[in-house]
């Protein structure tokens, strides 16, 4: 699907793409934004028609909410990669935290599915998903 339509046209931030359900990544989603106040990256469920668009896009399944997505430069980004990525933007001492880019791909992503298989059981989930504050609406897509 090319012809993506998104509330904010022309979006060149980080996009963040997480399961709206999931209370582990809702509060995931507000931790970036406590430490992004430069406002750099922009959110959308996985569940949302964008989120459903974005997905396609990079031919990712649109039913498997088992990973978030980080769309970057053109780019879909996935499992642990999404995590250090932020880092990274987040520069300070949390980009400190990227020498866990040393552990193997295959390392990072095993622990991240046992996390993503376990978020339920362990974090619980929402019936609904989670709805900004009006000052933060502008950064969900």
């Amino acid at each position: 699907m090319s012809n993506l339509q998104f509330p904010i046209s022309n979006i060149e931030s980080p996009i963040l793409l997480f399961d709206g359900v999931c209370n582990l990544c809702n509060a995931s989603v507000q931790w970036v934004i406590r430490h992004d106040p430069a406002g750099r990256f922009h959110f959308a469920s996985l569940q949302s028609e964008t989120g459903k668009q974005l997905l396609q896009k990079f031919n990712l399944p649109v039913s498997e909410l088992n990973t978030v997505v980080l769309v970057d430069g053109g780019k879909a980004l996935t499992r642990s990669d999404v995590p250090l990525r932020i880092l990274k933007y987040l520069g300070g001492g949390w980009k400190l935290l990227g020498v866990f880019r040393i552990v193997p791909k295959f390392v990072r992503d095993a622990v991240y599915d046992w996390i993503a298989r376990n978020r339920y059981r362990w974090f619980g989930r929402q019936e609904a998903c989670w709805l900004p504050t009006p000052e933060l609406k502008a950064r969900f897509l």
